[in-house]
């Protein structure tokens, strides 16, 4: 009989495959098919600071421009209370989904001061939430500030909101810290019971008709996955807080991958939205199928097998294989190649 029950953020999960946070979760039709289809946990999209801050300031400006109009016009303002605002919509799915799935569910926040941290961790944990996930989205652009003070603003946040829920936060970081490691160690003396790798920045290109900078959203691949799978391997032994692997699962032994390395869970959007909900029912039977091929009988057995500690080659997970990664790659290259293009 092969186990894939595990724990993250101190939550017990019938299945590694946690959905992360993307279109399918945000939908209660979605979350439904995801907990039938058999995973883990889901991930609601996050919930912006940005987003619910305009709604309000613009509701605000309604008021005020009309305030000296005629008062039979006030009939075209909502009603202040009960007006939906993005906390409203987002707090009524946390609460819709708690009584329609059996499965936990992690709210996400993406805040951008510590007030609006705050103020929205609580509001997430009374609409029912059994988790948090910080989603720490910042482009240090400015270079009149130092990392070392990004950084700390950043954990002296996480530590607040730590001490002010007392349901588990997880954290989702960049892989662009000076020294992701340490970053993470510091993560967990904060009070982060997870640590989600990595956020995925959506890159901006340029419209060369119009001239204008525009963002654009590319689904991932599975060669992105061996980002979070060298970074996992490397910290695991370093921590004892849970650890998610996200970007870059597609299958079921994607997720085997990143159980090896050291991970929890491993969480997918791009699988979820190429293939449909059913595909988590596939990449489990994928990952059974693995366990069964190398006689693991539960993911305890997998869980950091090969992380950087236990490898037999630890140094694959650093440089010292740099060089014979390219010459080999190089020798391969060269021999599949023509003797005439070679001459060229």
């Amino acid at each position: 009989m092969i186990d894939i029950t595990t724990h993250y953020l101190g939550l017990a999960l019938r299945s590694p495959i946690v959905a992360s946070p993307g279109p399918m979760t945000g939908q209660l039709d979605r979350l439904t098919e995801l907990s039938d289809a058999g995973i883990g946990a889901v991930v609601l999209p996050s919930l912006f600071q940005e987003q619910i801050e305009h709604e309000t300031s613009e509701i605000d400006r309604l008021f005020a421009v009309h305030h000296h109009s005629f008062g039979e016009a006030s009939s075209f303002f909502p009603e202040i209370d009960g007006y939906n605002t993005g906390a409203d919509a987002y707090l009524a799915l946390i609460e819709a989904a708690r009584a329609a799935v059996d499965v936990p569910v992690i709210a996400s926040l993406n805040g951008t001061n510590l007030g609006g941290w705050l103020r929205y961790a609580r509001l997430l944990e009374d609409a029912g939430a059994d988790a948090i996930e910080l989603n720490l989205y910042a482009i240090a652009a400015d270079p009149a500030i130092s990392g070392a003070s990004i950084e700390a603003e950043q954990l002296a946040l996480v530590a607040i909101v730590a001490e002010e829920v007392s349901i588990p936060v997880a954290v989702k970081i960049s892989p662009y810290y000076t020294s992701v490691a340490a970053f993470a160690v510091r993560l967990q003396e904060a009070g982060a019971r997870g640590i989600v790798m990595f956020n995925r920045f959506y890159l901006p290109d340029l419209n060369l008709e119009t001239l204008d900078v525009e963002p654009r959203i590319s689904l991932s691949n599975q060669a992105e996955l061996r980002l979070p799978l060298r970074w996992i391997g490397i910290v695991r032994d370093y921590l004892s807080i849970s650890l998610a692997g996200s970007t870059g699962v597609h299958t079921g032994r994607d997720v085997a991958k990143l159980l090896l390395a050291g991970a929890d869970v491993a969480m997918t959007t791009s699988a979820l939205l190429h293939h449909g909900t059913g595909r988590v029912a596939a990449m489990t039977e994928e990952l059974r199928d693995f366990m069964r091929e190398h006689h693991y009988h539960g993911i305890a057995e997998l869980r950091g097998a090969v992380s950087r500690e236990a490898s037999a080659d630890p140094a694959a997970y650093e440089r010292a294989n740099y060089i014979g990664n390219i010459t080999s790659y190089t020798s391969r290259f060269i021999g599949a190649t023509p003797i005439a293009l070679r001459r060229s």
